[in-house]
């Protein structure tokens, strides 16, 4: 295995570790490889499906995920037209020599509550239909914003069988959520929260932010009361990250100061025990689940939530924002953040015939090293940790043997357990987990990713 690079202590918010490796780490793939060949190895008997929407009504300050503002008339049948083509043409890909099946689904984006309800009902014939999922026989997530939770969406989507929606509201906290650009009345929240329980979808969600402007011990403690106060059965609690080419972004602040790193890590740990306190179990830096609540409903395939949870082999991704994974390809569209650039990958995606769906063009190869790092990170950054049998048994070698240094490194920081069957981090671990995400990545991807051009 190559060295890990030195871990400087910097900052414990180095990024958000949501896949591996970050599409910033992908290439154009010159040999364009057929989706068939890629997938005619792999088992095909418990894939997930993952629906990619990129259109928000507004880009929070903080959003650096593939999306557009608004929709010209026409642009989102245009999506769904094209959204069909690449489901038939990766079905066809697929084939039917071994059984294919989907146990698990999600709509993302963007804000998958964009749409109309009538076009939600589309998305759910295009994943069902052209797909070949069948989304009230498995867990299914879809992400919305309160101003799209409306009664006629959510009835769709309960209808449907969505088991999980998870719900963006960020801070129940007015001047806090401006401070985000996250314009959104208090009463829209609420109505939001209210609709979703009407709805009866077995797992409501709901994600905060910590580290707004302004944003107090005391402030935090309200939105967290506010949100406890319906009972949801997930929560997720987002350190705020200032990215390149967003909105907070473009704004001449001090963006690594060790205040805010303070302030983000005060927050965290006040937002962690009281949500432990108030009968939540901790499943990841981010993940809080009531510990009543139904966790067979509540495993999604969305590509924007906790690793393990989504990211595992074999992952079918529709969109132009979505990613796919064989055990050897990781694959998806041209990665953008500047809002122009979106447009026009958009554009492109719309008017493109079936058949050019059937290669894979932007991906990254993964190779022996990179599976044990994706598995390693993906399983130390659940608080459950990961079994060393089950690294064992699926390697072939042991995880000590594989990366000592890296996991020297944290245990003298005090990051892991000493136990010899379990890697598992201690709750300081599990506090700085976006620097220990990071510390995992190989010199190949860090490089990669450095050299990515923003756009």
């Amino acid at each position: 295995m190559t060295p890990m690079p030195p871990m400087t202590g910097a900052t414990p918010y180095e990024s958000y570790v949501y896949a591996y490796p970050h599409k910033t780490a992908y290439r154009p793939l010159p040999e364009r490889p057929e989706l068939s060949a890629l997938w005619a190895d792999q088992p095909r008997d418990a894939l997930s499906l993952y629906l990619h929407i990129p259109f928000c009504e507004v880009r929070c300050g903080f959003c650096n995920l593939f999306t557009r503002i608004g929709a010209p008339e026409g642009l989102t049948t245009a999506y769904l037209d094209a959204l069909e083509r690449q489901a038939r043409a990766v079905r066809d890909a697929l084939g039917d020599e071994e059984p294919v099946r989907f146990t698990a689904a999600a709509f993302g984006g963007g804000t998958p509550t964009f749409l109309t309800a009538a076009e939600l009902e589309r998305l759910c014939d295009i994943a069902e239909k052209a797909a070949g999922a069948d989304l009230r026989a498995v867990p299914l997530s879809v992400e919305a914003s309160p101003a799209t939770a409306t009664a006629d969406r959510l009835a769709v989507l309960a209808d449907r069988g969505t088991t999980r929606l998870s719900l963006g509201v960020q801070s129940f906290v007015p001047d806090e959520a401006r401070s985000a650009v996250r314009p959104q009345k208090r009463a829209e929240v609420e109505a939001a929260l209210a609709g979703v329980r009407d709805a009866a979808i077995p797992v409501l969600n709901i994600d905060l932010i910590y580290g707004m402007d302004g944003q107090t011990e005391a402030s935090w403690r309200y939105s967290l009361d506010a949100a406890l106060a319906w009972r949801p059965e997930e929560l997720y609690l987002y350190p705020l990250y200032v990215r390149p080419l967003t909105g907070l972004g473009r704004r001449p602040a001090d963006a690594s100061s060790a205040g805010w790193d303070e302030q983000r890590l005060r927050l965290y740990r006040a937002g962690r025990d009281h949500l432990l306190a108030a009968g939540y179990e901790q499943v990841s830096m981010r993940m809080f689940r009531r510990a009543d609540a139904p966790a067979e409903y509540a495993e999604g395939t969305g590509q924007d939530i906790e690793p393990g949870a989504c990211q595992t082999d074999g992952m079918i991704g529709l969109g132009c924002g979505a990613r796919s994974y064989t055990a050897r390809l990781h694959y998806s569209f041209d990665y953008a953040v500047g809002m122009s650039q979106i447009r026009g990958i958009i554009d492109d995606y719309v008017r493109r015939p079936e058949a050019d769906f059937a290669r894979a063009e932007h991906g990254r190869w993964i190779d022996a090293e990179e599976a044990r790092r994706r598995h390693l990170l993906q399983s130390l950054l659940q608080a459950r940790g990961m079994p060393v049998s089950e690294y064992r048994e699926r390697f072939g070698s042991g995880p000590r043997e594989d990366f000592p240094a890296e996991l020297a490194a944290f245990a003298d920081r005090g990051w892991l357990v000493d136990d010899a069957e379990l890697l598992r981090l201690t709750p300081e671990g599990l506090a700085h987990s976006d620097a220990a995400g990071p510390a995992l990545f190989s010199a190949d991807v860090r490089a990669t990713m450095a050299a990515y051009e923003r756009k």
